[in-house]
Formats: C-alpha cells, structure tokens, sequence
C-alpha cells in the first residue's frame, strides 16, 4: 500500500518524506489556505521533495471551469494529479481530461455507487471519505471493501486512496483491505512507527549496554 500525505505543509511533508514514507501527496483547499503563500509556490515546493502522485482540487463547480483551472493546474508539473469533486459536472470533466492524458482523483466520494462511476468516468484515483461516513455513523471501512470488490469485479484501473484517515485503525484496516494507496495527516504517519513495548524495550537495551562501559 501506498502512503500519500494529506498536508500543504512543507516542512510535515519533508519531515514525512525523510522517512521514506511519502510515495505522494494530497492537498485541498482548505489545506493550501493554512500556508500564506500562493498555491502554485506550494505545489512547485511539494513537487521539488516528493516524487509521486501531487493532488491539486479545482475550486470551480461547472464543466468549463472545471476544464480551464484542471488544465492550468496540470501544467504546473509532471506529477499534478487534478482533483475532482463527484457531481455531474466532475464526470463529465474526468471524462474528458482523461482524453487529454490528464489524471484525475475524484474526490468527496461517500458511496459505492459514486465510486463505480468514477472509474467509469476514468478516474485514475477515487478517494472515499472514510472519517467523515464514520462522523455520521456509517461505517467508512466498509464502503471502501465494496469498491475494492467492484473494481476487482469489473478489473477497473481505478486506484482506492483512503481519504480522510482519523487514526492508525484506519490505516490498518486500508492495508488489510488492500486499498492501493492510503492519504493520512502527517501526525498518523508518524504515530504509526509508535509502540510502548518498541521504547521500553530500547531503553533496556541500552542500559545494559550501558553497564558494560563500552563503545561501538
């Protein structure tokens, strides 16, 4: 499974990339609204240190809108995937981005039937919103395993990125599942390599060592 972080936040990103954890990145408006310097700086920031998938949303609601701000944002680098929201207007955009070799992730996805028109649209990635259907009681893991199942049904190219991850549950189950990719804040990427018996157990490593008194 592939990890993307879910951030606009430079130093996050590196920090996460550092790592060798950060296979891509996913950002959106109200994430870019929390860096006070231009979108097009932010993504040209982001592209410079990760090399993978890049998410950059439209802000327009209709087809044309959709079409001219989806074009510019592509050729601000190689890797810009546009991000779509899933109304009529957004299929009828992927649709005809696609035709231009341009990859879309369809966004605010919240149901199965959504995300089978997706990848009939020609999405190259479909993000369901997992924390927000867990918000208002349903169950989020769940409707990503019916899309799994559907795309496998139907052998769709259409990759699974797990969207709107609250916790390190949520990122085991996505893994378990055998989501392609999985988006998370940057703290639940790094909350992840956390164990208290990891801590416990170096700590005794290394007053032992200690007691020996000596160097490597």
């Amino acid at each position: 499974m592939k990890f993307f972080v879910d951030s606009a936040d430079l130093d996050k990103i590196k920090q996460v990339a550092d790592l060798g954890l950060a296979d891509g990145v996913t950002t959106n408006p109200s994430l870019a609204s929390k860096q006070n310097k231009p979108f097009k700086q932010i993504l040209d920031e982001i592209c410079a240190i990760v090399d993978g998938p890049i998410s950059a949303e439209v802000t327009a609601v209709d087809f044309n809108g959709m079409m001219e701000q989806g074009r510019k944002l592509s050729k601000f680098h190689k890797n810009i995937v546009v991000k779509l929201p899933c109304t009529e207007a957004g299929l009828k955009a992927t649709k005809a981005l696609k035709k231009e070799k341009i990859p879309v992730n369809m966004t605010l996805v919240f149901s199965t039937n959504q995300a089978l028109l997706a990848a009939k649209a020609g999405a190259a990635f479909v993000s369901p919103f997992v924390g927000r259907l867990d918000d208002i009681g349903e169950d989020g893991m769940k409707v990503v395993e019916e899309i799994l199942q559907v795309y496998k049904n139907f052998n769709f190219d259409t990759q699974v990125l797990v969207a709107s991850v609250r916790n390190t549950e949520h990122v085991l189950k996505s893994a378990l599942l055998g989501a392609h990719v999985c988006t998370c804040p940057p703290e639940i990427i790094l909350e992840l390599v956390k164990h208290h018996k990891t801590d416990e157990g170096l700590k005794k490593f290394l007053d032992d060592w200690a007691k020996k008194g000596e160097k490597i």
